[in-house]
């Protein structure tokens, strides 16, 4: 069982930036994937970006996050990040970690972004 805290989240202007943790409660290099969601009131949680064990990554839709978001691990703190730039009033939702191994996922419990001037 992996447990994943998430950390981070909180206030921010429009154009401003955020960056995201989520700690797994045991070494990620083992680990197939790991990734963040976000979920927006009332609406469906959506894909945001991976990096899997071997360093690639992925992000959701170009006109979405991709450019303007990061993704990136360290292995030696069983950490992930999600660095969020030049954030929109449309980013805000509650963001989610999820770890991967072969077939389970595990989820971490959220991190609140809202993005309001």
């Amino acid at each position: 069982q992996v447990q994943l805290v998430e950390s981070g989240g909180g206030l921010v202007q429009p154009g401003g930036s955020l960056s995201l943790s989520c700690v797994a409660s045991e070494s990620i290099v083992r680990l197939t994937a790991m990734g963040w969601y976000r979920q927006a009131p009332g609406k469906q949680r959506e894909f945001v970006a991976v990096i899997t064990g071997g360093g690639t990554t992925n992000y959701a839709d170009a006109d979405s996050v991709k450019g303007r978001f990061t993704i990136s691990r360290d292995n030696a703190k069983n950490t992930v990040y999600l660095q969020m730039n030049s954030l929109k009033a449309e980013d805000t939702a509650v963001y989610y970690c999820k770890a991967t191994f072969l077939t389970r996922e595990y989820w971490g419990q959220g991190t609140q972004v809202t993005v309001s001037s």
